[in-house]
């Protein structure tokens, strides 16, 4: 053999091969036709079963055998793939009317597999007798199989519209499709009507079709969802469980869900359920079960006393399968290729098939009822003469001959004389004339019935209405699927997700956070925290894992992080880096931070700056959903930066004080509300090259502890201070030096039950009593504590 080799680019093999390949996958395997509502393996399986006599008033069958007869004749694939179509087709929860009746294991809702082929028995249902009806008619379009060895039909007569009853689903090249199941009784109603008036809209439409029916029930949300479907062939619902709450003997309750959304896998469903349980991501469910049995689908989900059912269940709705999305996606075949339609094309499209069906249906019946006329017509003609007839019979040499001479001598036709000569003797009495006479009465009468329909179009319409009417009467079912103008909006009781725990939070002046468990922290001790070397504890408080932890920066921004999202440490652990949660740009760091749990108008944070500004914001103002990074609190200029941030719930007094020992004391009436944006206000007017190392609330009790960059400590009472306006210079707090100024580096409130103070140094640090620092008069320079020369520059001061 020669060779042929074709010097071809690979761009146009493949190009030309997946383009022969895209549409052979969506013209014949995955999109279903308009008029019948079938994909081609479906269509062949309920043809081969129609033409084997496997139907609804006959013994079932082995399924293998259907399989077989499908991939012999109709379809060259796999048996699994066929197989799982059949399955398919008898799945009550996947079909809204099922098209093949099964016995034996057909798999179940739970995704479980069918058994064998070769177990399971298999006919055709009593409505896909009404899709396959008068296929012998003429009334379809037949093409030969993959081997030419028989004929198959292009498309079924499908007098109810299959399409939006059993919906369909499927995937090709570029193309898919989702149409959702619908009512019989809605869909058949809702095309009378539209023979009755082409031009009805889709809202009109909508009073008869209003939504999709799924097999499965449910509660389906959003008319705007199915009205925009309708119109455009695309849109979205919500199809959610039907969940009841039940009382149980002990005072629990428990949900009880009876419908779940279609396609939904409903083992998958309870495990999901039971994972979220098992994991605490929902607080309050005792236990899931699968109670479904032969009555029908039940999953209880036991819950603890005095537990939010609402709550729970709207959980439920948000993170699992109870409830979910579906999007109409309404593609089918329409003469040829794929479209996307709404429900008019599609009930148009049907209609078009119907009236084709019937006409042709009709043009055969004619043809059939004429030609019988025409034998029973000449059947009278020989009664009338039969003596002749006989004789002439009887005169000739053969059937042929016989035949012959009738159509010689009496003018019958070629079939006539053959209908006479095959003529049984035993039908040559005076009842058949009559017979005859009746039967000729009744073609007649047939025939111009016929003829009428052919001719007005009209009566055909009235045809196709009778039979849509007759197959509603019997078929149609309640709707199953419960429809809910609106989306239902779920909000989330975070009380449901997080279990109630009081627990320590607490977080180191590097920004080292955790929280931790009473019963670790009680073992512990305050003292055996862990910290890196060189760091110490900031803050520690007690708070509920359902409230948030709102963290303070330098850089005038906040993060918000929920108690339950901090790492569960114990206490003698170091703890996780705030930047590990939220982060956090380089060189910005903790100031200070504070516990929420309702974010109620009723309190203030206050913010204070380095460069003597201040602002009040209230406490609502810092409510967020957003926990991935930092938000916000205080707008900063140059290179200024927060160091004090207080909550205040009523009007207090804030002290302010300078490095180089000024103080301003107000109160916060003082400040107005503003925005989280906002830059503030000015807090004290400072003097040149000056800045601010406090701004801290102050009451009576309270004495004011500060250091000086020389090793010096004084302590004031609160006497010295005195209350002024907002934006002053302040009073003097040190004796001002020539040579070697103190200036403060740093300063605390020290409330009556601090007994001790740490001061660091840039070499060492040293610990006292602040009973042993006396009060001091307003214009001294206070006690040196150390020798600077080798303790190193004072850096800062710190309280227990």
């Amino acid at each position: 053999m020669s060779e042929i080799i074709q010097d071809l680019s690979l761009e146009d093999v493949i190009g030309d091969r997946f383009g022969r390949y895209s549409k052979y996958i969506i013209q014949e395997r995955a999109l279903p036709d308009v008029r019948d509502g079938l994909k081609p393996v479906q269509r062949r399986i309920l043809y081969a079963m129609f033409s084997s006599g496997n139907t609804f008033d006959k013994n079932f069958r082995k399924s293998a055998k259907t399989v077989g007869d499908v991939i012999g004749q109709f379809h060259p694939h796999g048996d699994t793939s066929v197989y799982d179509a059949m399955v398919r087709l008898s799945q009550d929860w996947k079909l809204r009317h099922v098209l093949i009746e099964m016995q034996g294991n057909n798999g179940s809702i739970d995704n479980d597999p069918a058994a064998a082929m070769r177990y399971t028995e298999a006919k055709l249902s009593r409505i896909s007798e009404e899709l396959l009806r008068d296929i012998n008619k003429e009334t379809v379009p037949f093409m030969p199989n993959y081997d030419d060895t028989t004929m198959e039909p292009m498309v079924l007569p499908a007098r109810l519209p299959n399409l939006l009853i059993n919906g369909s689903t499927g995937i090709s090249s570029g193309y898919a499709t989702d149409i959702p199941p619908h009512n019989l009784g809605e869909v058949i109603q809702a095309t009378l009507k539209y023979i009755d008036n082409p031009d009805i809209t889709v809202s009109q439409l909508m009073k008869y079709v209003k939504g999709p029916d799924f097999p499965t029930g449910g509660i389906i949300q959003g008319i705007d969802g199915i009205k925009k479907a309708y119109e455009s062939g695309k849109g979205k619902i919500i199809v959610r469980s039907k969940v009841d709450v039940e009382e149980l003997r002990n005072g629990r309750k428990e949900l009880i869900v009876t419908e779940i959304p279609y396609e939904v896998n409903k083992s998958a469903l309870v495990k999901k359920m039971d994972e979220l349980r098992a994991d605490k991501k929902v607080d309050g469910i005792v236990e899931v079960r699968d109670e479904t049995d032969r009555t029908g689908l039940r999953i209880a989900i036991e819950l603890k006393k005095d537990v939010n059912s609402e709550a729970v269940a709207n959980y439920l709705y948000k993170n699992t399968d109870l409830q979910v999305a579906y999007n109409f996606n309404m593609v089918a075949i329409s003469e040829g290729r794929p479209k996307l339609m709404g429900i008019r094309e599609i009930i148009d499209s049907y209609l078009n098939h119907q009236i084709d069906v019937v006409t042709k249906r009709t043009r055969f019946e004619l043809d059939h009822a004429e030609s019988r006329m025409h034998i029973v017509e000449g059947l009278m003609k020989a009664l009338s003469i039969l003596d002749e007839v006989i004789q002439l019979i009887r005169n000739s040499k053969n059937k042929k001959d016989a035949k012959e001479n009738l159509v010689d001598k009496y003018a019958f036709t070629e079939a006539q004389a053959e209908a006479i000569v095959t003529l049984q003797l035993y039908r040559l009495t005076n009842t058949d004339i009559v017979q005859l006479q009746d039967e000729h009465d009744e073609l007649k009468a047939l025939i111009d019935k016929l003829k009428n329909i052919l001719d007005n179009h009209d009566a055909l319409l009235t045809v196709i209405k009778e039979e849509l009417t007759d197959i509603r009467k019997r078929f149609k079912q309640e709707r199953l699927s419960k429809i809910e103008a609106e989306i239902t909006e779920i909000k989330i009781d975070k009380e449901v997700m997080i279990p109630s725990e009081t627990v320590v939070m607490s977080i180191t002046k590097h920004g080292y956070i955790k929280r931790t468990s009473l019963r670790s922290f009680n073992a512990s001790g305050i003292d055996e925290i862990g910290v890196k070397d060189g760091d110490a504890l900031l803050k520690q408080q007690e708070m509920n894992t359902l409230d948030t932890v709102l963290v303070f920066t330098n850089k005038g921004r906040y993060l918000f992080i929920p108690v339950h999202k901090l790492a569960d440490i114990k206490w003698k652990d170091l703890g996780q880096h705030v930047s590990q949660i939220v982060p956090i740009d380089e060189g910005e760091y903790v100031i200070d931070i504070y516990g929420e749990s309702d974010f109620k108008p009723e309190a203030y944070y206050i913010l204070a700056t380095k460069n003597g500004m201040i602002k009040k914001s209230n406490v609502s103002m810092f409510k967020t959903s957003r926990y991935n990074k930092p938000l916000v609190a205080m707008k900063l200029k140059d290179n200024d930066e927060i160091i004090d941030v207080m909550r205040i719930s009523k009007t207090q007094l804030l002290t302010v004080i300078t490095n180089k020992g000024m103080s301003l004391t107000y109160s916060s009436e003082e400040l107005s509300d503003t925005g989280l944006r906002a830059a503030g206000v000015k807090s004290i007017n400072l003097k040149n090259e000056d800045f601010v190392v406090l701004t801290q609330i102050i009451s009576e009790p309270n004495t004011i502890l500060m250091a000086t960059q020389r090793g010096s400590l004084k302590r004031i009472s609160f006497k010295i201070l005195q209350e002024a306006k907002r934006a002053q210079r302040g009073i003097t707090l040190l004796k001002e030096l020539k040579k070697a100024p103190h200036r403060i580096v740093a300063a605390k409130v020290v409330n009556p039950e601090d007994k001790n103070y740490t001061i660091y140094s840039s070499k060492d640090q040293e610990t006292g009593l602040i009973s042993d620092i006396h009060l001091s008069e307003q214009y001294t320079n206070g006690s040196f504590i150390v020798d600077v020369t080798d303790f190193g520059e004072v850096e800062g001061l710190d309280l227990k």
